[in-house]
């Protein structure tokens, strides 16, 4: 198993021994499900171009476009309700997902250095998801979460902290904090993660402290999203999402 990532982007390829272009494919199909990326001059861009099909548009309440990379992904068999990261009661699996653990640490420093291109419908992030080889292993630590309405004037709103979902030992612990930020220029945002204990960091600068923190592996989510319900009328000349990833890195502490 892969204890240390230090990931460049280089070579104009994304490297599938770590990364899975599919956001939640269980729930939809890998096809339907894949993410728009290009990895070219050492990053990874992640985009949303208009003519991206809505994700799972039958079964999610708000219309959805999303390219999302993770480093991990199973599911149970067709028609069962094992599967990870439910977003309604009662989904069942549409495609049986083997096995894939391309980068699944327990506890460490993790960051990611990226910039984003997002208006007031779209949003980009990146976050540790629990593996859920149990249903209670579901607990995620958002690095970084920022949605476009919240960014203006050199600042933005920067979700971090820790989502409980069905971990019955955590307990909600989230904020968005107001920085000042310019995210269509990089930087790098960060967790060190230990038993009982979440240090956020955004360029080396302490933003949150959490005193609890899962206890199993977790696996990386880069994506980036669009809302296309929630264009202002009228709206025109609105920027392709886009979410640039320089570098991905994790490391035991």
């Amino acid at each position: 198993m892969r204890e240390e990532l230090d990931e460049r982007f280089p070579g104009g390829a994304l490297d599938t021994d770590v990364w899975s272009p599919h956001y939640l494919p269980h729930w939809s199909s890998r096809s339907a499900s894949a993410a728009t990326y290009a990895v070219r001059d050492g990053a990874l861009h992640l985009t949303v171009p208009a003519d991206q099909p809505l994700w799972c548009p039958d079964l999610h309440e708000e219309p959805l476009r999303v390219s999302c990379l993770q480093t991990g992904s199973w599911s149970g068999p067709v028609g069962s309700t094992v599967g990870q990261q439910p977003f309604a009661p009662g989904l069942v699996v549409r495609e049986e997902q083997p096995e894939f653990w391309g980068y699944t640490p327990r506890y460490g420093h993790l960051e990611v250095t990226m910039r984003a291109t997002v208006s007031p419908r779209s949003m980009f992030a990146f976050w540790l998801s629990g593996i859920e080889d149990r249903p209670e292993h579901s607990g995620e630590i958002c690095v970084a979460e920022v949605f476009g309405d919240t960014v203006g004037d050199g600042t933005a709103a920067v979700g971090t902290g820790l989502h409980r979902f069905r971990d019955p030992d955590l307990r909600e612990e989230f904020g968005a904090d107001r920085l000042p930020l310019d995210v269509s220029r990089f930087h790098t945002y960060a967790v060190d993660w230990t038993p009982g204990s979440l240090v956020f960091t955004v360029d080396g600068d302490v933003v949150r402290r959490v005193g609890q923190a899962p206890d199993y592996p977790v696996q990386l989510m880069l994506g980036v999203f669009d809302f296309p319900a929630r264009a202002a009328a009228g709206e025109a000349g609105v920027p392709v999402p886009e979410l640039v990833v320089s570098a991905v890195r994790g490391h035991p502490l």
